[in-house]
C-alpha cells in the first residue's frame, strides 16, 4: 500500500537526514521513479519532508556534522587527497583554505615555503602557526562552533578584495544533478564568492561524500577547474566532469 511505502521512504529520510532519489530507488526497487516521485509529492504535501534538488531532506534536518565528528571521519582518504592537492601548489603563489577537515590535512602536510595563505578556519590559521615561511591571514566573521568555520558579511567584504591564485574548497556532497553541496547557507555563500575569485578552483571530494546530498549548492561542475578525491568517482559524476574538462588527480 502507498501508506506503508511513504511511511518507509519518511522513515528512511528521517535516519538519513538528506536523501539521493537513486537512493530512494534502492530503497523501493519494485515501483518506478514516478511512483517514488509521487509519494514524495504527498509527504511534502504532509509536511513530512522537504524536496530538495535531485532528492529530499527531513524538515528537521541537521546540517553538516559537527567538525569533531567530521574529523573522525575517513581520515586515510583524506590524507591521500592532500597529498595530491601539494603538487598543485607553486611557492608565491596566494591561496586559499576553507573550513574543510580535508583542508586541516592539507595545512598539516604543507611544506614550509613562501605563500601567502588565507583561510576562515581559524583551527587552520593555528596549524600553519607552526610554520615559519608562509603570510597567514584568517579572514573575519561570524564563527560557526559547530563547523568551526568564519561566514556572513564580513567574511564576503574582505574575500571580495583579495585576489586568489589557488583554491581549495571542500565538499559536504556531490551528485550528477545537485552539482557540489554544503549544509548551510553561509558556507554556501563563502565557497561560492571564493570560487568566483580564485583563478584556479579545487575541489576536493572523499568517496563518502558522493553518497551525500546536502540542502546548498555552491557550485556546479562547469565552476570546477580540478577535482581531488581519494577513491574512484562514480560514473555518473565523471561524466559530468569529463563534459566540463575537470581534470581529476
Amino acid at each position: 500500500m502507498n501508506s506503508i511505502r511513504q511511511k518507509k521512504i519518511c522513515d528512511f529520510i528521517e535516519s538519513q537526514q538528506i536523501v539521493t532519489i537513486k537512493q530512494l530507488q534502492e530503497l523501493c526497487p519494485d515501483v518506478s521513479l514516478m511512483t517514488i516521485h509521487r509519494d514524495l509529492d504527498a509527504l511534502v504535501q504532509s509536511g513530512a519532508v522537504v524536496k530538495v534538488r535531485g532528492g529530499a531532506r527531513a524538515v528537521r534536518h541537521t546540517g553538516d556534522p559537527g567538525f569533531e565528528v567530521r574529523l573522525q571521519e575517513n581520515n586515510t582518504g583524506k590524507r591521500i587527497i592532500a597529498n595530491k592537492a601539494l603538487s598543485l601548489i607553486q611557492p608565491g603563489s596566494t591561496i586559499f583554505l576553507d573550513a574543510s577537515t580535508t583542508n586541516l590535512m592539507l595545512a598539516r602536510a604543507l611544506p614550509d615555503i613562501n605563500l601567502n595563505i588565507f583561510t576562515t578556519a581559524p583551527n587552520i590559521a593555528i596549524e600553519l602557526c607552526a610554520l615559519q615561511n608562509p603570510s597567514i591571514t584568517q579572514c573575519c566573521g561570524n564563527l560557526n562552533r559547530k563547523t568551526m568555520s568564519l561566514s556572513g558579511q564580513n567574511t564576503l567584504d574582505m574575500l571580495e578584495r583579495i585576489n586568489i591564485d589557488l583554491a581549495f574548497i571542500g565538499v559536504s556532497g556531490c551528485n550528477a544533478d545537485a552539482g557540489f553541496t554544503c549544509g548551510t547557507e553561509g558556507d554556501m555563500a563563502v565557497k561560492a564568492m571564493v570560487l568566483r575569485k580564485a583563478r584556479t578552483k579545487v575541489l576536493m571530494c572523499d568517496k563518502g561524500k558522493f553518497s551525500r546530498l546536502m540542502p546548498y549548492t555552491f557550485a556546479r561542475f562547469s565552476d570546477v577547474d580540478y577535482l581531488i578525491s581519494d577513491d574512484a568517482v562514480p560514473e555518473t559524476v565523471a561524466r559530468e566532469l569529463k563534459a566540463n574538462n575537470v581534470i581529476v588527480l
